[in-house]
């Protein structure tokens, strides 16, 4: 999950280049979605010929990805909006920070989870370097129209963490991939033909970082983050997923130039900190 979480970080380059080629935010998820699902269908028809039932998974196992797509997406939509109101660190900082806690309360009051005390140490560790992160990269209090949003985004991802999760009960990796991959993709289509964002004109570069939204981010990453959530409890997974924002850091200052700063590599260090404490904690208990 970590390696898979760490080539996420790509996604905040690739989307940066798609947008400034004239993508929109419903254009860039849709060509993703749709130049990984190939890719998906095919792992997932590999991964299952020979099993009872349809070769791409079905059952609860389908159910589960099929609804963990709608959180998807709606998380990708009201993060992308919120940036529209508010600066992309306070929305990634609201969203990355806050989902984890969400995943936890819910495997306490559903799934009746107990970590032992360095487990809680280890969130609280997670939830410090998110905040860290956030402030290096320049959050601040804003106005509130797209922090509300990035607040409700925090909940769509935490559902699409619980309901990925689930899914990985019933479906293997690639099968549970390719049910979250085609919701969205459908999700997309169904939002650029009801705002009409054209879909073409995006020039070289454009073109190589859809495809790469694609081939590297959705089928790879999302690949290994598939297999590391069917073997790890959601909170250890929603809080692994947070790699990304550590990742961000080094990928932006190799291939934007951003520079790299201290606050920042604090941040890094914590929430990496955190992960481990999590990692390393009694196993919890689960009802």
């Amino acid at each position: 999950m970590v390696v898979g979480s760490a080539v996420l970080g790509l996604s905040a380059i690739f989307v940066r280049w798609a947008m400034a080629s004239g993508a929109t935010v419903l254009t860039i998820g849709l060509y993703r979605m749709a130049v990984a699902l190939p890719g998906a269908a095919l792992l997932a028809w590999r991964a299952g010929a020979g099993q009872p039932g349809p070769a791409v998974g079905g059952g609860p196992g389908r159910a589960w990805a099929v609804a963990a797509g709608v959180a998807f997406f709606l998380d990708l939509l009201l993060w992308h909006l919120a940036m529209e109101h508010t600066t992309a660190a306070n929305a990634t900082l609201i969203v990355g920070g806050l989902s984890p806690i969400w995943v936890a309360a819910v495997s306490m009051a559903v799934l009746g989870l107990r970590y032992r005390p360095i487990g809680w140490l280890g969130q609280a560790a997670g939830l410090a370097g998110a905040l860290v992160l956030g402030l290096a990269r320049g959050a601040r209090g804003g106005s509130g129209a797209g922090e509300a949003i990035a607040f409700a985004a925090s909940f769509c991802y935490a559902a699409f963490t619980l309901t990925f999760s689930r899914s990985r009960r019933w479906l293997r990796a690639p099968q549970a991939l390719f049910w979250m991959s085609l919701t969205c993709l459908i999700l997309f289509a169904i939002a650029v033909l009801g705002a009409a964002h054209p879909l073409g004109g995006y020039g070289a570069r454009g073109w190589l970082s859809l495809i790469g939204l694609g081939v590297i981010v959705q089928l790879v990453a999302w690949w290994l983050n598939s297999w590391g959530l069917g073997h790890v409890d959601a909170p250890l997974g929603a809080l692994g997923l947070q790699t990304q924002q550590v990742a961000t850091l080094f990928l932006a200052a190799w291939l934007l130039g951003e520079p790299l700063k201290p606050l920042g590599l604090l941040g890094g260090g914590l929430l990496m900190s955190g992960i481990v404490l999590v990692a390393t904690a009694a196993a919890p208990r689960l009802r």
